[in-house]
């Protein structure tokens, strides 16, 4: 089978992708990446051949910054991408409309890699989820809108699709994250399927690791690591005032990847050492706790590993993960008002050993599920039920998960 990889190119989507390409490449398939150029190495290193999405007229088309302006380029993209590999399948990632409308005019299966939480509604239950942010109804009336507005750009529109139950999920929808991260009682809807994390990064480069561990055994005069993993702000206020006022003099050091986050402030006397990596797993094994926004992969990869977290929700899945997380009983949120202490709310958390015990029990669920093999199954299965005789077709995707 000829698969085409063609997620959005941020490390977050991008990655757990890859996951799941090697293990199908394993399996004997032929697995090849459309990405930005940039990802061209890292795809590399992951040992998957890559297609420059800019050559098939994808600037910007697999950006997360521009992942709602840009659907029609990415439908073009990946329209064009997968003939020239003639693919018999696409992966992609949750938000991804211009892939979704590519499978579905070429009549070719979809599976999409989700986040750690179902971003959407759920198939039952879920009656009274507090909401930090939108409600789910909301992101999925506007997500739904831009897949169809989308559709209508692309010249779709009217044209019956296989999916119009739900046109987000494709034919699968793999998530990374675990239940306990799921409102209790809710039922996903039955194209969402639990995979793991889906875990691959890159490896860090001839002595970069060390010069990072070097400079925080030099400077950071004993004190404890956090790591701060910093997504975008969506139009909310800026963490730096309160990072440089917790690490100045304070109990803790910090690393702080960038991440997508514009305008890095470190103050001159604070100890933060700003960092930006395509890795962050040796970061977060040096750290006592992970402080982020509320994204997946820093959110994950803080569980896996055992450590507790600070969250400190903006836009987008920020705060449904948060709500998530702190449920579960592995994280506390950040609720930016002046009153609390930043300082003080990581020392809480460093101190608090039920959350670091439920921490490590969640991360040892998470990690003994072997996601790429579970995402490999499921990538076949929607093959085959895709070769099914229509009459076949419903009893072949519904199998046992």
């Amino acid at each position: 089978m000829k698969i085409l990889l063609c997620p959005l190119s941020d490390g977050g989507y991008l990655y757990p992708a890859l996951a799941a390409g090697r293990e199908l490449r394993r399996r004997g398939h032929h697995v090849s990446v459309l990405a930005r150029s940039s990802a061209v190495p890292v795809a590399a290193e992951a040992g998957l051949p890559c297609a420059v999405a800019e050559d098939f007229g994808g600037q910007r088309a697999f950006s997360a910054t521009w992942w709602g302006k840009t659907g029609a380029a990415q439908y073009r993209a990946v329209l064009r991408a997968a003939r020239t590999a003639q693919a018999d399948l696409l992966v992609t990632s949750v938000l991804c409309n211009g892939a979704l409308l590519a499978a579905e005019s070429l009549d070719i299966p979809v599976a999409v890699v989700g986040l750690s939480v179902h971003l959407w509604n759920y198939r039952s239950g879920g009656d009274g989820e507090p909401h930090l942010g939108r409600t789910r109804e909301s992101r999925t009336r506007d997500s739904l809108d831009l897949h169809a507005a989308t559709r209508e750009e692309v010249g779709l529109a009217g044209r019956a699709s296989r999916w119009e139950d739900d046109p987000l999920l494709g034919d699968a929808l793999l998530l990374r994250g675990d239940p306990a991260l799921e409102y209790p009682g809710a039922e996903l809807p039955e194209r969402v399927r639990y995979v793991g994390p889906l875990t691959w990064e890159p490896a860090p480069g001839r002595g970069e690791w060390e010069a990072v561990e070097d400079h925080v055994a030099r400077t950071g005069r004993g004190k404890p690591v956090v790591y701060v993993h910093l997504g975008r702000f969506f139009g909310g206020r800026t963490l730096w005032p309160r990072l440089n006022e917790a690490f100045t003099g304070g109990p803790f050091q910090a690393v702080v990847e960038q991440g997508r986050s514009t305008d890095p402030a470190p103050a001159p006397g604070a100890d933060i050492l700003l960092v930006r990596k395509p890795w962050m797993g040796p970061l977060v094994d040096a750290a006592d706790l992970v402080l982020a926004n509320g994204t997946s992969a820093p959110v994950l990869s803080a569980l896996l590993r055992g450590r507790p977290l600070v969250l400190s929700p903006n836009g987008s899945e920020q705060p449904l993960l948060t709500g998530a997380c702190v449920r579960a009983g592995v994280a506390l949120r950040d609720p930016k008002t002046p009153s609390v202490d930043l300082s003080a709310l990581l020392e809480s958390v460093s101190r608090d050993e039920g959350l670091r015990t439920r921490a490590r029990a969640l991360g040892d669920r998470l990690a003994a599920v072997d996601g790429a093999a579970r995402a490999a199954d499921i990538v076949e299965r929607v093959a085959q039920a895709s070769a099914t005789p229509k009459e076949n077709h419903e009893y072949a995707i519904s199998r046992p998960r």
